[in-house]
């Protein structure tokens, strides 16, 4: 039996929540529909992560998110989104994947791992944190290779390769360090990016005293069970190595939004096509909110600077709907 309802959310992270506020408050009926766990990004984070962002720029729906330190961390964001969506009472899935979406006269019907729904209008919220970029090189396939960090102890007294130059190769790398591994790092840039400002002297001051070794403009060619060959300005050299740490960032899942139709730039940048004004796409009655707004350039849309896609969006479908009645 197929529910209809007014929006139908594609992701359950912070920006699909404000979604589903927007629209409980607005009186739409809707459905937010997750392949993961509550804000799965966020539960894949390290487990000692702490955000940039203080806590009232990562509220949403004008719900307060109080917290113990100056900048909360990962364990205080998951507690404040579930209690978000246990007290708005949240019409939720989770654990359940949309696999299509077609249009069929003024609605979409949407199938997903579970079941149909039609919706007449859909919000794709979904976030970049599932998909790595990859190194692309031979080896990487192995069980040693991880592009997603969360415990620094499993790494006691392991010859650790971190690759990266920002936040995250930064966090893991000191964390790992702490913990008793033997930390390399690698980056192909000239120098380390962009890490936040109370990390990067620790990491600094830890690449100068020799406890991390740090190569730079240096690319890692291929990955053994034992070893690592990187490329250095110097020439060709091996590491022992037990585990390799990719930090190279993640993008959106451009397969899907083609898949639906969405259209993507033909540069490197892949931005979705939207209208900055509604954030309604090129499929009418789709819209895109969050961070998968910015395509590959991941830096552009976070929790706090896209949470006004949701009201955006949210009024523009009432409008719409209302139009659509007369």
């Amino acid at each position: 039996m197929e529910t209809t309802y007014d929006i139908l959310i594609i992701g359950a992270g912070p920006i699909g929540l404000a979604a589903g506020l927007e629209a409980q408050r607005e009186g739409l009926s809707y459905l937010i529909v997750e392949r993961g766990c509550l804000v799965n990004s966020i539960y894949n984070y390290p487990l000692n992560m702490t955000f940039f962002s203080t806590s009232e720029r990562l509220e949403i729906g004008g719900i307060p998110f109080t917290s113990l330190n100056a900048k909360p961390t990962r364990a205080e964001a998951l507690e404040y989104y579930r209690r978000v969506a246990d007290s708005a009472k949240l019409n939720i899935n989770l654990f359940e994947e949309v696999q299509y979406l077609q249009p069929e006269a003024d609605a979409y019907r949407i199938g997903t791992s579970k079941g149909r729904y039609l919706a007449r209008k859909v919000v794709v919220a979904l976030g970049f944190y599932g998909i790595p970029n990859l190194l692309h090189v031979p080896g990487e396939e192995l069980p040693k290779v991880r592009h997603y960090y969360f415990d620094p102890h499993y790494y006691f007294r392991q010859k650790v390769v971190v690759v990266g130059a920002n936040n995250s190769a930064a966090d893991v790398a000191l964390e790992t360090w702490r913990k008793g591994a033997d930390v390399t790092l690698v980056v192909r840039q000239p120098e380390l990016g962009s890490i936040k400002y109370w990390t990067k002297p620790d990491l600094e001051n830890r690449i100068k005293e020799g406890e991390i070794k740090a190569y730079f403009n240096t690319s890692i060619t291929e990955i053994r069970e034992r070893e690592v060959d990187i490329q250095t300005p110097q020439g060709k050299v091996t590491l022992e190595n037990d585990f390799v740490l990719a930090m190279t960032g993640y993008q959106p899942d451009f397969g899907f939004l083609e898949k639906i139709g969405i259209q993507l730039s033909q540069d490197e940048k892949r931005y979705p096509q939207y209208d900055p004004e509604t954030m309604e796409t090129n499929q009418r009655g789709v819209y895109l909110a969050g961070v998968v707004c910015g395509g590959m350039d991941t830096r552009v849309w976070f929790i706090e600077n896209s949470r006004e896609h949701a009201v955006k969006i949210v009024k523009h479908i009432k409008q719409v709907l209302q139009e659509e009645e007369v």
